[in-house]
């Protein structure tokens, strides 16, 4: 049976790292898009972001979501995010894929009836345009009427730097570097502008040193934050080596872990291979395995999997 696999690219990569690394950014941006009013203490329970879509040939598609999840407090909810470059024809039709294959993996059958619950959506644009639109719509025409609901939009370039650290929107950080695409070529060529670039950067590692001398976010979070950045101006400015150098130089290279983070990182992995060993012995299932290890260890469903 052949799967096709859509390919990630480096700035997807870096929103799910964000999201399943450090999931306590999530709930600001839930909060801004969908006007919630999460306090940051409730539960994200992450799903699998791999789904197989039956096609007419007999063959299955499979797909991967950037990530879904439920958020449990005084009610749960589940909630579908994406993140896009930019905006492209066949992105509503992979939302609309995504979201009932979302709702079909968990939908219930009472009787003679199959309930199910689609996520609310949202996508962020990482580059818009005067034609992006503020609000996408899917609608479906069934025999028992029309249904339509909106996938929101979130675009990152709105957001000044003041703005991202007023809401906490912490993981709009690595993608900051994109409202100054456009002025690579002029920071290239002239130290003046490119200085003032440095500047605006040697801002955000302060106000993360800031947050985590506060203890509003974590070591672990606040080096996450920087090399991820570091890892989206990797790419985005490949062909702008002063600027690379120049906000590199401000942020700092790749973070080194401490001894200590590391003695604890592989005492956890001593416990999750000694969790999987027992329940395997034990004859439960794969499946039910990857689910244990998630709750006992917080894990992502991508990072479960390699236990087994």
């Amino acid at each position: 049976m052949d799967n096709v696999r859509i390919t990630n690219t480096p700035y997807d990569d870096v929103f799910r790292t964000l999201l399943n690394d450090c999931s306590s950014l999530i709930i600001p941006v839930i909060n801004e898009v969908f006007g919630e009013h999460y306090s940051g203490q409730e539960k994200i329970v992450f799903s699998p972001n791999e789904h197989f879509l039956n096609q007419q040939d007999g063959n299955e598609d499979e797909r991967i979501t950037d990530t879904s999840f439920k958020i449990e407090g005084k009610e749960s909810k589940k909630y579908h995010l994406e993140c896009q470059s930019s905006t492209d024809n066949s992105m509503l039709v992979r939302f609309f894929e995504y979201d009932t294959q979302i709702a079909l993996d968990e939908g219930t059958i009472k009787g003679n009836i199959l309930t199910v619950t689609l996520p609310h959506s949202a996508v962020l644009f990482l580059r818009h345009f005067a034609s992006t639109p503020d609000t996408l719509k899917i609608r479906m025409v069934t025999p028992g009427g029309t249904v339509e609901y909106d996938v929101l939009v979130m675009k990152s370039q709105l957001y000044t730097l003041e703005e991202i650290f007023e809401k906490n929107l912490l993981l709009l950080i690595p993608f900051y570097i994109f409202s100054h695409e456009t002025r690579f070529d002029e920071y290239e060529r002239d130290q003046v502008k490119r200085k003032a670039l440095q500047e605006e950067y040697e801002w955000i590692k302060n106000k993360l040193e800031e947050l985590l001398n506060q203890g509003a976010v974590s070591e672990y979070t606040r080096c996450t934050i920087i090399d991820m950045s570091n890892k989206v101006l990797e790419h985005i400015a490949v062909k702008y080596d002063s600027v690379k150098e120049g906000v590199k130089a401000v942020m700092g290279g790749k973070v080194l872990e401490y001894e200590a983070k590391t003695i604890k990182r592989e005492g956890i992995e001593e416990g999750i291979k000694g969790t999987v060993s027992i329940l395997k012995n034990l004859g439960v299932p794969a499946q039910t395995i990857l689910v244990k290890i998630q709750e006992q260890y917080n894990l992502s469903p991508e990072a479960s999997k390699k236990y087994l």
